[in-house]
C-alpha cells in the first residue's frame, strides 16, 4: 500500500470519527446505536450476560450522560502533538535558524487556549433556576416560533425563558442555550459563549502555526537534500526523475510521526475553523446553533400565506425578520462579549 492510499485512509478514518462524535453525541437514537444493537444481537449468543451489560453501560455513560473522557482525549491528542513538536519539529526549527520567538508562539498560543477551555468547562452557562428565574424571564422576549410564554420545563417544573432549552445530558435548563459540547463537557449558554468562541480560534491559531512551522521545516528539509533534482530507478529499470509524490514519499519515510502531525494538524485547522466561522456568523446575526437547527424549514402562514404550514403563529411588525433577535452587528457582539443581565421588574 503506498503513502498517498495510507493517508487518505488515515485521514478519512479521523474526520468521520470527529464527525460522527459531533453530529451524533447526547441524541438518543443514533447509528451507534442500531449498529451496536445489530452487533448484540448476531453475538449475543455467544457473549456473557455480564459483558453485554458492561457494554451497554459504558456506552450510554460515554454519549448519553456527563462526563470526562473527552477532555482527557482532548489533553491526549494536544499532548501527544505538542510532544511531537518539541522532541523533533523544535530541534529541526533550530538548526535551520528559525527565531526563537517564532518556535515560542505555538507555548504562547497554548497557554491562551487552556485558560479559556478551563473557563469553557468550569463557568456556568446561565443555568435557569427558581431564584434566577423572575429575572430571567424578562431578558429576552418570546418569538412565538421557536418560543412561547407560559410554556413549563417537564424535568425542572419551571416555565422556561424564551432562547432557553432543557439540557438532557447536564439536566438542566439553560439560558440562550447553544449546544452540549463534549469537548468541554459543558452547555454552551449566555454566560460561556464568550469563552467559546475563543477557545475555537485560538485552537485554530495553535494547529495553523505549528503546522506552518512544520511545513517549514519541510520544506528546508527537501531543498538541502537536492531531493527535487534527484532521480530514481523504477520498477521497470527506467530512470524517473524525482516528482513531487516522490518527495512526499520519501518524506512521510524519513519524518513518519511528523508527517502524520502534519496532516492530522492540516485536518484540524479547517475542520474547526469551519465550525468558528459558523458560530462567528451565529454570533453576528444573534442566533444560536440551536435556533439556527429548529429553524430549517420553518414556514408561517402569516408570513407566507401562500404556503401550506403546520405552523401558525401571532404576528408582531417584526414577525417576518429572519433573525427574530439581531439588533445590528456592533450590538449582537456586545451581547456575546457582555451578557444581558436578569431584568428584575419594578412594583407599582
Amino acid at each position: 500500500m503506498d503513502f498517498l492510499t495510507l493517508f487518505a485512509i488515515y485521514v478519512v478514518v479521523v474526520l468521520t470519527c470527529i464527525l460522527l462524535v459531533c453530529k451524533y453525541s447526547g441524541q438518543q437514537q443514533t447509528p451507534f446505536n442500531t449498529l451496536f444493537n445489530t452487533i448484540v444481537k448476531v453475538v449475543s449468543p455467544f457473549t456473557p450476560t455480564w459483558l453485554q451489560k458492561l457494554t451497554r453501560w459504558s456506552l450510554h455513560r460515554l454519549f448519553h450522560q456527563r462526563n470526562n473522557f473527552f477532555i482527557y482525549l482532548h489533553i491526549l491528542l494536544e499532548g501527544a502533538v505538542y510532544a511531537e513538536f518539541t522532541y523533533e519539529v523544535f530541534g529541526f526549527c533550530r538548526e535551520m535558524d528559525t527565531t526563537l520567538t517564532s518556535l515560542s508562539v505555538p507555548y504562547i498560543l497554548l497557554a491562551f487556549k487552556t485558560f479559556f477551555f478551563y473557563l469553557c468547562i468550569k463557568r456556568d452557562p446561565g443555568t435557569v433556576t427558581k431564584k434566577k428565574l423572575p429575572g430571567q424571564l424578562n431578558i429576552y422576549p418570546y418569538d412565538k416560533r421557536i418560543y412561547h410564554p407560559g410554556v413549563l420545563c417537564p424535568t425542572c417544573q419551571l416555565v422556561k425563558p424564551a432562547r432557553s432549552k432543557h439540557c438532557r445530558l447536564c439536566d438542566r435548563c439553560v439560558q440562550r442555550f447553544d449546544h452540549h459540547c463534549v469537548w468541554v463537557n459543558n452547555c454552551i449558554g449566555a454566560q460561556n459563549t464568550r469563552y467559546f468562541l475563543i477557545y475555537l480560534f485560538s485552537v485554530c491559531a495553535m494547529a495553523g502555526d505549528i503546522a506552518l512551522l512544520t511545513a517549514d521545516m519541510l520544506l528546508h528539509a527537501v531543498l538541502r537534500s537536492g531531493l527535487l533534482a534527484a532521480s530514481y530507478i523504477d520498477e521497470y529499470g527506467q530512470q524517473q526523475p524525482a516528482g513531487f509524490l516522490f518527495v512526499i514519499q520519501h518524506l512521510f519515510l524519513t519524518f513518519p510521526r511528523i508527517v502524520f502531525m502534519l496532516g492530522f494538524l492540516v485536518f484540524v485547522f479547517f475542520l474547526l475553523a469551519g465550525y468558528a466561522l459558523f458560530h462567528s456568523y451565529l454570533a453576528l446575526v444573534n442566533q444560536t446553533a440551536n435556533e439556527w437547527y429548529k429553524s430549517r424549514g420553518f414556514v408561517c402562514q402569516h408570513c407566507h400565506p401562500s404556503t401550506t404550514a403546520d405552523v401558525l403563529c401571532n404576528p408582531a411588525p417584526d414577525h417576518s425578520k429572519r433573525y427574530y433577535y439581531s439588533r445590528g452587528v456592533l450590538r449582537n457582539l456586545g451581547e456575546i462579549l457582555f451578557p444581558l443581565k436578569p431584568v428584575q421588574k419594578k412594583d407599582n
